[in-house]
């Protein structure tokens, strides 16, 4: 059973689609105890920040998701999933977010001839043996929809980059703590693989 967290965030419904159609049981809640028992978590999101975490916080999704990180489920964040992750974002200054990875969420700079959000799909360049890209060529196309982007603070966890204005750190793996700032499930075949992949992993891989 994988765990969708429900929290008002946008996109719920396409990794929901995308996941029945590779054969998965799904379940979206955000009831504590559905999403402690289950064998994986996925936390997708569209949207503001500071929203987002406060929604977390009035939904008391905080310290569940804390308790299945502590837990070695495995757990892939999405976008704005993947960016509550980390400590803080230029988007909603002063607002925490989850910290369960370290390193900052930037805008992404202005350049000329690049628009802003960045909509569209890009190549990734992958690095670092990532479990979610077995089977996955390099260069493969994914699909992106972003204002800001994800700096670690460790170069080891990055597992794909791509380039728009700068040096976006695309997908990050640490222990059972998965995430990608594309969207898998907007991204075609290849995208259905690394959400294959996630659903296919056992303890021994998290």
């Amino acid at each position: 059973m994988i765990a969708i967290i429900d929290y008002d965030a946008g996109n719920i419904k396409s990794v929901e689609k995308a996941l029945v159609s590779l054969g998965q049981e799904v379940l979206v809640t955000r009831d504590a105890q559905e999403i402690l028992s289950a064998d994986k978590v996925i936390l997708p999101g569209v949207g503001h920040f500071g929203d987002a975490m406060e929604k977390l916080h009035r939904y008391g999704l905080v310290d569940v998701i804390h308790q299945v990180v502590q837990q070695k489920k495995p757990f892939l964040g999405i976008c704005l999933g993947l960016q509550l992750l980390f400590e803080r974002s230029d988007e909603a200054p002063g607002v925490e977010g989850l910290g369960v990875l370290k390193g900052q969420i930037l805008r992404i700079p202005e350049k000329e001839g690049l628009k802003i959000p960045h909509m569209g799909w890009n190549s990734l360049h992958l690095q670092n043996d990532g479990r979610l890209f077995r089977g996955i060529l390099e260069d493969t196309y994914v699909y992106f929809v972003h204002s800001y982007y994800l700096k670690a603070a460790d170069e080891q966890i990055v597992k794909a980059t791509t380039q728009y204005s700068t040096c976006i750190h695309a997908s990050v793996e640490q222990d059972n703590v998965f995430a990608c700032q594309f969207h898998p499930e907007k991204s075609s075949t290849w995208g259905l693989k690394m959400l294959e992949n996630f659903a296919n992993l056992d303890g021994r891989d998290a």
